[in-house]
C-alpha cells in the first residue's frame, strides 16, 4: 500500500548532481567541463540556436516550399470611433473620405471601425470591417452602419449542352440484364459440322 510516508520517486528519474571544481580527481576539475578558452568557456557566454560562426545557416541555404497563409493574409485599415468625432454631424465617412483627410494611408484590404473611445454625434459609416462595440456606440450615438457590398465571384463554367428534365411522377424502368449466351468453341463446331455431313449421306 502506498502512502505519503512511504513514496519514492521511480528508479532511473533522478540523477546525483555533476559536481564541478572539486579538483583534478573528480574528472571535472580545471575547465569544469568547458574546454580551452573561447566563447563558450566563459561566463554567460552563449550562442543562439542555429549560428554558424557566421557563415549563412542551415535554415536559410535550404530552399523554401509548401504553402505558407502569410501570402493570403489581409490587411485592413484599422480607424478608432475618436478618430471620427473630426467630421460633422451626418456625414458619410467612408474610406475616400478618411484617405483625403489622412486618417488612413497606403494599401489594404479595405475598412475597418475599431470602438476605440466614444462617437459623440451622429454619423453613416461605410466600411468593409466593424467590431461589435464599435457598432453599439454608432447606433447608440444615432449613426448608421453600412457593409460595402464583397465584389462578386466568377461564375463556374456551365456546359451549353441542355439537361433533360427528369419527370419524378414516371415510374422508372426495371433494367434487365440479358443472360451472356455462350460461344461455341472449335471442338463444338467440328462436331456439327460431322453429324450434317453424315445426315447427307
Amino acid at each position: 500500500m502506498i502512502g505519503l510516508h512511504n513514496m519514492r520517486t521511480r528508479p532511473g528519474s533522478r540523477h546525483r548532481v555533476k559536481r564541478l571544481g572539486c579538483g583534478e580527481s573528480s574528472g571535472h576539475g580545471k575547465t569544469s567541463g568547458k574546454g580551452h578558452k573561447g566563447q563558450k568557456a566563459r561566463s554567460g557566454g552563449s550562442i543562439r540556436l542555429g549560428f554558424e560562426g557566421g557563415q549563412m545557416p542551415l535554415i536559410r541555404r535550404l530552399p523554401k516550399r509548401g504553402f505558407n497563409g502569410a501570402a493570403f493574409h489581409k490587411n485592413f485599415a484599422v480607424v478608432n470611433l475618436s478618430d471620427l468625432n473630426a467630421f460633422k454631424e451626418g456625414t458619410v465617412v467612408n474610406e475616400q473620405l478618411l484617405r483625403e483627410s489622412n486618417l488612413i494611408r497606403g494599401h489594404g484590404a479595405g475598412l475597418k471601425i475599431l470602438g476605440g473611445g466614444e462617437l459623440k454625434h451622429a454619423l453613416t459609416i461605410e466600411t468593409d470591417r466593424i467590431s461589435v462595440s464599435a457598432r453599439e456606440k454608432i447606433e447608440k450615438a444615432g449613426g448608421t452602419v453600412t457593409m460595402r457590398e464583397k465584389p462578386m465571384m466568377r461564375a463556374s463554367r456551365v456546359s451549353d449542352e441542355p439537361v433533360a428534365a427528369t419527370d419524378e411522377s414516371e415510374p422508372k424502368k426495371k433494367i434487365v440484364k440479358k443472360k451472356p449466351t455462350a460461344r461455341k468453341t472449335k471442338s463444338t463446331k467440328a462436331a456439327s459440322k460431322k453429324k450434317s455431313s453424315k445426315k447427307k449421306s
